[in-house]
């Protein structure tokens, strides 16, 4: 089976990182009107690398935090409270902000603190308005210039705090990936993946300590780094791949059905791709995938754009094991699976900007409660095979608006010595936007 493929996703500088927990951003931390944190981005060179103006905007701080090398690399400065990150950072952000008072207090980062680094988690934390933010070359852009790769021609994925298995959405043959890596053992990790994907042909270059005296560059193929390890690896590097393998499923909605694990409750390949044309996935957005069965709709709403994140609701526990499943070999293991039945199930998940209904549209307070749920500008599909749903989205379809539409789709297969169409069931689709 082909690797799937997949976009751009954002990245994290190591150090401006140390800890961080991906998830929910913290509360945002009440500070005086006049406080404001400076987050000032530091090569791998250290202090002597910063601009004079810098230096002193450091050295006249009353609060630096940090992590340890960005703090043990600064001279000493008498009555200044140096403080590092705390770990895991989101749980101990607020704690740490809120102890700062209205003190003068710079943060310090690696490379460009807003390539998903600290600078963003402060920003998410304390509001734009409480962050000035001093970069400097980001680790992504070394390394693609160490590789003379242009920069609209290669993805960048972070594996920081993060499932490897986000790369499998972007195998396919020739594509160019930066990967920032956890650790000395990202590397390996990563050879296992592509082997195990076909993609043991690919190059791997791991580019460690970029920028500084100390630069390195280690060379293989994904299968040979397996056979022979090199005996010591960078803890801090960005890995460069040129992939090689099979080709991969595409960019468009609508992967082969035999690309998922499933027990026959399954909406099928063409029903998907209208489905999905529909519900319109667009970056940063959410998705209800109610009655998921394995799952497929919510995980090409997921592979649709980096950003786009789904909640599948699934009432049988098996169904909902193979839905993880199935997320995570086909590149996005963040999609959230929750056991239980529609409408029940609903309450308390995160507003959807779209849902799909794939099963139990007759249940009583599904389309209702899925309706209620939408965000403006929403989007619902729903699927029906039986009268009984069919009927249902008729009467939507009256009430509501929208479109509805019957969906018929052949194959073809063998009869005796010839060849035949072969019809599936018939399914009826209403599809609506609110607001």
């Amino acid at each position: 089976m082909a690797g799937p493929w997949g976009h751009l996703v954002p990245v994290i500088d190591h150090d401006s990182v140390m800890g961080m927990t991906i998830g929910t951003p913290p509360p945002p931390v009440p500070l005086r009107p006049d406080h404001r944190i400076t987050v000032v981005g530091v090569t791998a060179d250290g202090w002597p690398s910063l601009p004079g103006r810098l230096r002193r905007t450091v050295l006249e701080a009353e609060v630096v935090l940090g992590g340890r090398r960005h703090l043990a690399m600064l001279p000493e400065a008498p009555g200044q409270r140096r403080e590092v990150w705390p770990s895991p950072l989101r749980q101990g952000l607020p704690g740490l902000l809120a102890s700062l008072g209205g003190a003068r207090t710079v943060a310090l980062a690696s490379g460009d603190p807003l390539v998903s680094g600290i600078g963003t988690t402060l920003i998410e934390a304390l509001g734009v308005d409480a962050v000035r933010v001093e970069p400097a070359v980001s680790s992504v852009a070394l390394a693609r210039a160490r590789m003379g790769w242009p920069s609209e021609r290669c993805a960048v994925v972070t594996l920081v705090g993060r499932d490897p298995r986000l790369l499998l959405r972007e195998l396919t043959p020739g594509h160019r990936v930066l990967v920032l890596s956890s650790d000395a053992a990202t590397p390996a990790a990563v050879a296992a993946l592509l082997v195990g994907a076909g993609y043991g042909g690919s190059a791997l270059t791991v580019l460690g300590d970029l920028g500084s005296a100390s630069e390195s560059r280690l060379e293989d193929t994904a299968d040979g780094w397996l056979a022979s390890p090199p005996a010591q690896v960078p803890a801090l590097h960005v890995l460069a791949l040129e992939l090689a393998g099979p080709p991969g499923y595409g960019l468009v909605a609508g992967l082969p059905d035999d690309a998922f694990e499933n027990d026959g409750q399954l909406t099928r390949r063409d029903l998907r791709a209208s489905a999905l044309a529909r519900l319109a996935p667009g970056p940063g957005q959410h998705l209800w995938d109610v009655g998921a069965g394995a799952g497929s709709v919510g995980i090409e709403w997921m592979r649709a754009h980096p950003a786009c994140t789904t909640t599948a609701v699934e009432a049988d526990e098996v169904r909902a094991g193979r839905i993880a499943r199935n997320a995570g070999r086909l590149g996005v293991p963040g999609l959230r699976v929750v056991t239980g039945r529609a409408p029940d199930a609903l309450a308390g998940l995160p507003s959807p900007d779209a849902v799909f209904v794939g099963g139990g549209a007759t249940r009583p307070g599904v389309l209702e409660g899925c309706l209620g749920a939408l965000r403006p500008g929403g989007r619902l599909v729903v699927h029906g095979v039986t009268l009984e749903t069919e009927g249902l989205l008729a009467e939507a379809y009256r009430r509501h608006g929208g479109e509805l539409t019957r969906l018929a789709v052949e194959t073809t297969a063998p009869i005796g010595s010839f060849t035949g169409w072969t019809p599936a069931r018939t399914v009826t689709q209403w599809s609506l936007r609110v607001g």
